[in-house]
């Protein structure tokens, strides 16, 4: 067992929307991820999604209404909800993301974005 650095872990890579795992909680990972504009609409049938920002703010789109979540914040999306997270152009948010390890990237979303290998770092 050991203390986890987040920034230090934040340090070692910069692609965005490419989430990287740092733990192992049961059946849950956790990752970080920086994000800059538009992610997919997509839906997680079967899991819930807990997304805490770290830097910046996050813009949760749901289909009815937009959520601004702030540094030190944090927002859980429950499962079978469609959602778009969004970042200002130009704005890197830094996040950490709770999820069971089944969750599917983009759920059952498929595009150039869609990552199927998490990266531990």
């Amino acid at each position: 067992m050991k203390a986890i650095n987040i920034q230090e872990k934040l340090s070692k890579f910069d692609a965005q929307w490419h989430p990287h795992r740092i733990a192992t909680i049961d059946d849950n990972q956790v990752y970080l991820a920086k994000i800059s504009g538009d992610f997919v609409w997509h839906t997680h049938e079967k899991e819930d999604e807990l997304f805490q920002v770290i830097k910046g703010t996050l813009f949760m789109k749901f289909r009815d209404k937009t959520v601004k979540v702030e540094a030190g914040e944090l927002i859980v999306v429950p499962k079978g909800i469609e959602h778009c997270p969004s970042a200002k152009d130009g704005e890197e948010v830094h996040l950490l993301l709770f999820e069971k390890a089944t969750t599917k990237h983009t759920g059952e979303t498929s595009t150039e974005r869609t990552v199927s290998q998490y990266v531990d770092i």
